[in-house]
């Protein structure tokens, strides 16, 4: 006892959560746990009774990851002989006498018998409501034509144990009112970040809207964290650790490791079991409001009861141009969080397209709206697609992304408020392709004017010329000037390198940036010449003086698409522009 007193107040004091309480005797610490020793498990596997199953300790894997130790034992009793560890029972609690000793957090996938492992309660007691690192930047920023958010999300965790792997149990992601094409696009990327996306009603029960007596939720009870509720739902299921007044611990294991967080999670209850051979889960249905989780970390999830996560309103109009014209709006809440609520924005576009309109052949979609934000410019949303594959892939990318900008930026004062979408939908493809570009005179000198002449031609072989006049500035340098014709994602292309090289340095600038992104019923015509320009603050300064330019270089490095003289453009009506070209001309001396 006075060991055990000990090591609560050292855990008290860097931080971590008491870990005595009238539920149980305490921890166990790991430098304790031998192998051999008998233990109890707590889990549900019918409705919301809480029922015990046998563990027996193996042996411990010390430093199998940074920092991190293992646990591994042979579960029994109940169905695991029949199902094996099961999704859904990550985090279960598992007692030795009256003390925890940790959660069941890993198996073997494939395996022929219930071996488990299980993560130490004092990792999991390092969870704590630490306050929200700084927004990750370029690097999680999807790239320009990016069809997936889902493929940039962390791979799950999993250690190689001789020939197999001891991996993170896979959470169970049950998605409700989703198309089966959305299933089908985005399951692969989410199966490999450690979910196991599933079509079905748990994520779907309607949840009563009070919140649920904190009593209620014990050491093993399920739940189920809600990141998506109204006409389209989305949960992940989950067991609960260990309780201490207001806060719980559940998981045993990250469920996307997005740090600090703001995610609501409701009890739970299982409505069957199904056992599988890959990995058996439990099929169950959310019941209540219980609180919100707050820390998404590697070891655990943390969270409190009684807190109400704040959701972001989500609106979504779908309009059809075909003789059977309909009009059918999607209303629902998504969680507020910079990684999962443009994934989810994308998932909710793609289905809702793909739940109407037929995701095969000539159609062209026009997509208008705003992300609203507390006290600020909102950003708004307008562009043109169109195709014959791919659609819905390209425009629900094109809604979320501005929103992975926004939400990644780092910038505090940018609260996300709100989100109204409209998208139309014409059976017909509207697309204009940039066949060639000339220009009127091959040679001209500064102070003289020449024409650029674009040829564009659609897949019905209509053809449309649009020709913009420059002026070359008095006082030109000689030598090549650049002339490349392209469609706005081409065109954005350049924008975007930029903005890795240099991110905005205000949420102005970031704005302005997201506000100024090219449409695609346009042509962009950049002039430009092979000579280095540099970002500073924000803006590109071109053509700087060698003196200039080695000072620059020192804080900014050269973009390596050269320096833009000017931009023009034209329009082409309704019709998406696509393609790029890139022809020269000669300035030479007056």
């Amino acid at each position: 006892m006075q060991y055990l007193a000990l090591l609560t107040a050292v855990l008290v004091c860097f931080g971590a959560a008491p870990v005595v309480s009238a539920q149980n005797g305490g921890i166990l610490p790991l430098a304790e746990v031998k192998p051999g020793m008998k233990a109890v498990g707590k889990t549900v596997f019918s409705g919301n009774r809480i029922e015990e199953f046998g563990v027996e300790v193996l042996g411990v894997l010390e430093n199998l990851g940074p920092r991190q130790s293992v646990i591994l034992a042979r579960l029994s009793g109940g169905p695991l002989e029949k199902t094996g560890v099961m999704q859904g029972m990550s985090g279960s609690p598992v007692y030795v006498g009256n003390r925890l000793m940790g959660a069941v957090a890993l198996s073997f996938p494939f395996s022929k018998e219930p071996i488990a492992g299980i993560r130490p309660i004092e990792e999991m007691l390092q969870v704590t409501d630490a306050p929200a690192a700084g927004a990750r930047r370029a690097a999680n920023y999807p790239a320009p034509g990016q069809v997936n958010l889902a493929a940039a999300l962390p791979k799950r965790g999993e250690y190689e144990i001789g020939p197999g792997k001891l991996a993170e149990i896979s959470t169970p992601m049950w998605m409700s009112g989703f198309s089966r094409g959305a299933f089908d696009f985005f399951a692969p990327a989410l199966r490999a970040a450690g979910l196991e996306p599933v079509q079905g009603l748990s994520g779907g029960g309607k949840v009563p809207a009070g919140m649920g007596a904190p009593q209620s939720l014990l050491p093993g009870s399920m739940i189920s964290v809600q990141l998506v509720t109204g006409d389209l739902n989305v949960g992940a299921d989950g067991t609960i650790t260990h309780v201490d007044g207001k806060n719980v611990y559940a998981f045993g294991h990250r469920f996307l490791s997005v740090g600090a967080t703001d995610m609501p999670f409701a009890r739970s209850e299982v409505v069957t079991l199904l056992p599988n051979l890959s990995q058996s889960f439990k099929i169950s249905t959310p019941r209540e409001w219980m609180g919100s989780i707050t820390q998404d970390r590697s070891a655990a999830l943390a969270g409190e009861l009684g807190r109400r996560a704040a959701m972001t309103p989500v609106r979504i109009k779908l309009n059809t141009k075909s003789p059977a014209a309909k009009q059918i709006a999607y209303s629902m809440e998504m969680v507020n969080d910079r990684l999962l609520t443009p994934l989810l924005l994308q998932m909710a576009v793609f289905s809702a397209i793909d739940a109407t309109e037929r995701t095969v052949g000539q159609a062209t979609y026009t997509l208008s709206g705003e992300i609203q934000l507390d006290g600020g410019e909102p950003v708004r949303l307008g562009n043109v697609y169109s195709g014959d594959l791919g659609t819905p892939q390209q425009i629900s990318a094109g809604a979320a992304a501005p929103l992975s900008y926004l939400l990644q930026s780092g910038f505090d004062s940018l609260k996300l408020k709100g989100l109204n979408l409209e998208i139309s939908v014409f059976n017909e493809k509207k697309q204009y392709q940039i066949d060639s570009v000339w220009t009127s005179q091959r040679e001209v000198r500064p102070g003289e004017s020449f024409q650029i002449h674009t040829l564009l031609i659609a897949d019905n072989g209509q053809e449309l010329t649009r020709t913009v006049t420059y002026q070359v500035p008095i006082g030109a340098p000689v030598g090549p000037l650049s002339i490349t014709v392209a469609d706005g994602t081409t065109a954005n292309v350049t924008d975007y390198r930029q903005f890795l090289t240099a991110p905005p340095k205000s949420a102005a600038q970031l704005l302005s940036f997201l506000n100024g992104l090219r449409g695609n019923t346009k042509g962009y015509i950049r002039l430009w010449r092979p000579t280095p320009a540099y970002q500073v603050q924000g803006d590109t300064i071109s053509g700087a003086p060698p003196s200039l330019a080695l000072l620059l270089a020192r804080s900014s490095p050269p973009a390596a698409f050269g320096s833009k003289v000017a931009e023009l453009e034209f329009p082409a009506g309704d019709y998406m522009v696509n393609g790029a070209k890139t022809v020269q001309v000669e300035v030479k001396e007056q």
